[in-house]
């Protein structure tokens, strides 16, 4: 299936049956009939490979007439601490709406390199795609997600073709991306924005902050930059990016990353919450009442509802 066209400023993107899944949206969280789900946890990714090579799936426990559409799930943590268990509400809510959920883990810094993490999570990606209709899940169908750290990481693989190549990942299998409150999208920004500040306000320059983390390099922090990876004509998904409005560079960040996908013609929306913080952002989707929330589910059921391309 073709891409969309970007839809113009304040439009809904991806979304196209708004009343309707509104609606669905609403009753799935406040108050519709709840099913059983099952979990597989620890499955490995990687043969013979790192304790955290590993990773979870959670299915509706109800058999369905066709492969359910995937949210595969990358945690945050700063790329240094974090697990494939932070994922609070996003299981039992998925599930419940159809969907095959997906959380790994992967290597952390400093004990390896950031390429070697991000390949990680890209061999995860790889594992999914092959494996994941044995679960029920349809490989072509794929919404990959992530926090924080995991909110850089899902950009990038849903912008740089090339890992997704290597992989064995068709970028067509990938029908949207929703990265919460990443701040690391234009990775040469955020890093002068830190730098800035503090050469302003004084204070120690940070050790192992964004610059030494992505590598020390200028060319190595463009190339971990999803906005580097945009351009049209590319298979890139939808973006829906959520962020926390009360930090000034998430939204920055987030708005950066919408524009650049916007100018290549990729359907993005950023949606930001100020009554909230880092943290509670990604632990309330699934919340009933939450308008975050809202604006997710609606728009993972319009790109993964459809058909697969």
């Amino acid at each position: 299936m073709a891409r969309r066209p970007a839809t113009p400023a304040g439009a809904k993107g991806c979304i196209t049956r708004a009343t309707l899944v509104l609606a669905g949206a609403l009753g799935a969280v406040a108050g519709a009939p709840t099913g059983a789900q099952e979990k597989t946890a620890d499955v490995p990714y990687v043969e013979q490979g790192h304790a955290r090579h590993v990773l979870d799936i959670y299915t509706p426990a109800s058999p369905a007439s066709r492969k359910r559409p995937v949210v595969f799930w990358i945690h945050g943590g700063g790329w240094q601490v974090g697990d494939k268990s932070d994922v609070a509400l996003k299981p039992k809510v998925l599930t419940e709406r159809g969907f095959v959920f997906v959380s790994t883990n992967y290597r952390l810094l400093p004990e390896v390199t950031m390429e070697e993490l991000v390949g990680d999570v890209a061999a995860a990606l790889g594992w999914v795609h092959r494996n994941i209709a044995t679960h029920g899940g349809d490989p072509h169908r794929i919404v990959v997600g992530g926090h924080s750290a995991g909110a850089q990481l899902a950009a990038l693989l849903c912008t740089d073709e090339r890992r997704l190549r290597k992989a064995d990942v068709p970028a067509q299998a990938l029908v949207g991306c929703v990265p919460v409150d990443g701040d690391t999208y234009d990775i040469p920004k955020i890093i002068l924005t830190a730098e800035h500040r503090q050469a302003i306000y004084g204070g120690a320059m940070p050790t192992f902050g964004h610059r030494q983390k992505f590598g020390n390099d200028p060319e190595k922090h463009l190339d971990f930059s999803a906005v580097t990876h945009v351009a049209k004509g590319k298979a890139i998904p939808p973006f829906l990016i959520l962020y926390f409005s009360g930090n000034p560079d998430t939204p920055a960040q987030a708005r950066r990353l919408e524009s650049v996908l916007r100018s290549a013609d990729i359907p993005a929306r950023s949606v930001g919450k100020g009554d909230t913080n880092h943290g509670r952002l990604n632990d309330d989707l699934g919340l009933a009442d939450d308008p975050v929330t809202v604006e997710f589910l609606r728009f993972l059921d319009d790109c993964a509802g459809a058909t697969p391309r």
